[in-house]
């Protein structure tokens, strides 16, 4: 099943006798969370659309619902947000005006360390349901940034992630810079974004420097060798004058070894990257620890001190055991609504 997409509400207002300079203000309105009756009376649409507005409000309202929140101790709230059809995804909160969003029901990469990935693909969110997320959000609290890092491989729905990212950079008003496509790497990923007229930041999921363990843990991530991946990227933040945002999930025992950060460091010389450490997020029954917070913080000390710029992350809502998927996956089993 395929979702409402950004292409079909512009053909709804057109067939409604909207001209272009009415539907650009009134999706304007709506990525910003104003009504969509708000314009001056020398802009007003024709008077078939003005009537059909409180019908597209519900619409869009039902594009993405709240079901439940769970705010989190370090300032972040994860949403669960139901779509139109019943599914669920998940959105988060972030502190400073960010917004995690999800651009698929389930995944079906199956990076071995995340929950979203164990119940495999649902369906693809179509551009609206992605953007209706960001319009959610900015109802309760001012959005300045939004990264697609919630549920979902956004490879793998390329034409309404880039369609979202289109919308959001232009009347959504939200900086190209701040609009960050997270990825685990695929070539259509190199193809696509720079044809765009809104151009992404690019975050990519590395996690080793290991080819062989690299398809472990990513087993239907499209096989690619990460000293490739860095070398695309690397063009990329070259062609953008953005730097790569690289994320590594640490897992104690599997990639937080001295041979991991000597080929790290070899690997991201001279390029302009930062290296993102995030202590991996305990799952119930999963077999993977974090490292502890001693040799975390020795790993990007490591790096910073050899030129890489390093930060360690905390995955957003620890204290809640909110990674990606958790909260889908509790819901399923125990529906919460506000």
């Amino acid at each position: 099943m395929q979702g409402m997409r950004v292409e079909h509400i512009r053909q709804r207002l057109r067939d409604l006798g909207a001209k272009p300079g009415h539907v650009e203000r009134l999706l304007r309105a709506w990525t910003n969370a104003r009504p969509l009756d708000e314009c001056e009376a020398a802009h007003a649409p024709p008077l078939a659309v003005r009537n059909a507005l409180p019908a597209l409000t519900t619409d869009l309202q039902s594009l993405a619902r709240l079901r439940a929140e769970y705010p989190s101790e370090d300032g972040s709230v994860r949403l669960l947000v139901e779509l139109a059809d019943g599914q669920a995804v998940e959105s988060v909160l972030l502190p400073r005006g960010g917004l995690c969003v999800s651009s698929q029901v389930g995944c079906a990469v199956a990076c071995r360390f995340c929950m979203t990935g164990q119940g495999g693909l649902q369906r693809q969110l179509g551009s609206a349901e992605i953007v209706a997320q960001v319009a959610l959000a900015r109802a309760r609290r001012e959005v300045k940034k939004v990264v697609f890092m919630g549920m979902g491989e956004p490879a793998h729905n390329m034409d309404n992630v880039l369609e979202a990212i289109d919308l959001l950079g232009t009347a959504g008003g939200i900086g190209h810079k701040n609009l960050v496509f997270s990825t685990v790497g695929d070539r259509r990923v190199f193809e696509r974004l720079p044809q765009g007229a809104v151009k992404p930041a690019l975050a990519l999921s590395l996690h080793t420097t290991k080819a062989e363990l690299r398809a472990h843990l990513l087993p239907h991530a499209q096989p690619i060798d990460p000293a490739e991946l860095v070398d695309l990227a690397d063009a990329y933040s070259r062609a953008t004058g953005y730097p790569i945002q690289y994320q590594w999930t640490l897992l104690e025992g599997i990639n937080d070894s001295d041979e991991e950060l000597a080929a790290i460091v070899r690997l991201l010389a001279g390029k302009y990257a930062v290296m993102n450490l995030i202590p991996y997020n305990d799952i119930e029954g999963a077999d993977f620890r974090r490292p502890s917070t001693q040799r975390a913080a020795a790993m990007a000390q490591h790096l910073y001190r050899h030129g890489i710029l390093a930060k360690l992350r905390q995955s957003a809502g620890q204290d809640i055991a909110g990674a990606c998927g958790q909260l889908r996956a509790r819901s399923a089993a125990r529906p919460q609504r506000v």
